[in-house]
Formats: C-alpha cells, sequence, structure tokens
C-alpha cells in the first residue's frame, strides 16, 4: 500500500503569486503543488493536494483523511485563527498531522499569532514561505519510515 500525504489550502491561497506578495512570495499554489509532487516522488509519497475556500469543506477533508491516508499536512489560511470546527476534526484524526505556513505567523498581527490548528498538530512550520511544504513532507516521510533518497 502506497503512503499518502494529504496537503489541505485553505481560503485565499489559490490567489498566491498575486496576492500580497510581499509577504507570500511569488509562488503560486500550483508551483508549491508541483515542487511538492516532485518531492513526495523522491520521499516516497504520495500526495492529494487541495484547495478550498469554504471551511465545512476543509472539515469535509480532515474528516476523510483519517480514514483514508496516512498523514496530512494542513495550511489552513485564516481559519488557521478562527476555527474551532477545523480544530475538533484535526483532533478526531489518529494520523500525524503538520501545520504549514507561507509567512512567520509569530512576526504578524497579533490575532495571527494564534493557531487553533497547532493545537492538533505534531509540528508547525512557517516563514519559508513555499519550501515550508517541502520540509513538511521530509518531517512525515521521516516520521512515516518511507524516505527513498537522502
Amino acid at each position: 500500500m502506497a503512503t499518502t500525504v494529504m496537503v489541505l489550502n485553505g481560503p485565499n491561497l489559490n490567489l498566491l503569486g498575486t496576492r500580497e506578495p510581499e509577504i507570500y512570495g511569488t509562488d503560486t499554489l500550483e508551483s508549491i503543488e508541483a515542487a511538492c509532487r516532485k518531492r513526495a516522488q523522491g520521499l516516497g509519497l504520495n500526495i492529494e493536494f487541495r484547495q478550498t475556500n469554504n471551511e465545512g469543506e476543509l472539515v469535509d477533508w480532515v474528516q476523510e483523511a483519517s480514514r483514508s491516508v496516512q498523514a496530512l499536512i494542513v495550511n489552513a489560511g485564516a481559519y488557521t485563527h478562527t476555527s474551532v470546527a477545523l480544530l475538533d476534526a484535526l483532533l478526531a484524526t489518529d494520523i500525524p498531522v503538520v501545520e504549514v505556513h507561507l509567512s512567520n505567523i509569530h512576526q504578524r498581527d497579533e490575532f495571527r499569532q494564534h493557531s487553533y490548528v497547532s493545537k492538533a498538530a505534531e509540528g508547525m512550520i512557517c516563514g519559508f514561505g513555499g519550501i515550508g511544504y517541502e520540509l513538511a513532507l521530509e518531517a512525515l516521510a521521516k516520521r512515516l519510515g518511507t524516505i527513498l533518497e537522502a
């Protein structure tokens, strides 16, 4: 059975590349997905990469992940700071969760410094732009024992 990681992206991440590039960088979500697919292959992982602007859909995907994949990467966007429903769904999973943010949320507005996702995540990677997703994949590959290359 192939080891699969679901990569979930929340609201407005579909606007990457054009939305506040001084904060979020110039990578598009499509280019981040392509880099993740390439890195995942070298790590012995498959990925399912998704984005939604809808909180309920994100919660549904987390619930689906707990039944269908071995790990989860979550960049919940603004729902990071507001969604108890997302936290509850993440806490109900029994798979490893890594939280990713493109910017360093601890250097941002005070309301962005609190993360509901963190309570359910094994770790957080923030402030490294799109490469943070690849770092999350590497951490999960090590945790899941799938690394094929150094």
